[in-house]
């Protein structure tokens, strides 16, 4: 059973920056791909950012192209998604989550997640 724990949230200015990680337990990690997904109060879940699980293959939502990067480093489990130049539209629950033997998607169709960490961008 994996478990995925999410970290990094926090409070930051329109303009800042902040690096969330998703930390996972449980065995072949790197058998997964991982997604970040957020959701804002009243709002769908929206697939922000997603890495295969080789770390090779990466998307981004339009909306944060260029301004987000995913990684992860198979050797501490981990995978990162260091957040440049944020919004208030970027204000969100922010969730990790892992797909077994299956390719990086941006649709909620992963059989595991964190329990999100809050994101809040405002001045």
């Amino acid at each position: 059973q994996l478990q995925l724990v999410e970290s990094g949230g926090g409070l930051v200015q329109p303009g800042g920056s902040l690096r969330l990680s998703c930390a996972a337990s449980g065995y072949t990690f790197d058998y997964y791909a991982i997604g970040w997904f957020r959701q804002a109060p009243g709002k769908e879940r929206e697939g922000v950012s997603c890495i295969s699980s080789s770390g090779g293959s990466t998307n981004y939502a339009d909306s944060v192209k260029g301004r987000f990067t995913i990684s992860r480093d198979n050797a501490k489990n981990t995978v990162y998604l260091q957040m440049n130049s944020l919004k208030p539209e970027d204000t969100a629950v922010y969730y990790c989550a892992a797909r077994l033997f299956a390719r990086c998607v941006l649709l909620p169709d992963y059989g595991y997640w964190g329990q999100g960490t809050q994101v809040t961008v405002s001045s």
